[in-house]
């Protein structure tokens, strides 16, 4: 006689039925009405998804690029630490992003993709989502350029060139290593990864 073993499947990280998703237009109607007060969402690909708690040492490696990335940023442009960018079907928050123009010019709207010219998730616990998720709605939002600063494994991943749903390629850059910040097909300056984990 033997005895079979019941192994679990895996929770997907979103419902594998139709549930109930919505557009950007009835997240906002949401949020402007009240209903949703949460802070702690995030719209991707029309669920409401958690965003997960950061602990320590995503808090200093977000700061530290934050003020690396404010030095190289030309006059205008500017850098956005976890606000809203607004795309087709999702209005994620990334950890940083490099958008164009001045603060006052978004009084009214979030930025969308065409004012965006980097975007970077600073990635422990969300390491999956965002190399699938959240790759998936940067690349067919057009995104230029997106990095996921690695945390579990402290390195960089530079992912460029978007097409349909995937970026095309993608380079992972070590601690001895550097990032190249480019706007507008321009280089304007270089990041060590070591400084964004010192």
């Amino acid at each position: 006689m033997s005895i079979g073993i019941q192994v679990s499947p895996p929770v997907p990280e979103f419902p594998s039925e139709p549930i109930l998703r919505f557009s950007v237009e009835q997240y906002h109607g949401m949020i402007q009405a009240g209903i949703l007060t949460e802070e702690n969402v995030e719209l991707l690909e029309g669920w409401l998804v958690n965003k997960r708690s950061k602990n320590p040492p995503h808090t200093l490696c977000t700061e530290a690029l934050r003020d690396l990335l404010e030095k190289l940023t030309p006059e205008g442009w500017f850098v956005r630490c976890q606000e809203p960018i607004t795309l087709g079907t999702s209005e994620p928050e990334p950890d940083l992003f490099i958008v164009q123009g001045e603060r006052d010019d978004y009084r009214d709207r979030h930025p969308g993709p065409e004012d965006v010219a980097l975007v970077v998730e600073v990635s422990d616990t969300t390491l999956d989502r965002d190399r699938t998720t959240k790759k998936r709605i940067y690349a067919l939002a057009e995104i230029s350029c997106y990095w996921i600063v690695n945390l579990q494994d402290l390195c960089a991943e530079v992912y460029t060139n978007p097409s349909r749903d995937e970026f095309e390629k993608m380079v992972r850059i070590g601690r001895d290593g550097a990032l190249t910040v480019t706007i507008e097909k321009k280089t304007v300056g270089r990041v060590a990864v070591v400084d964004i984990f010192s």
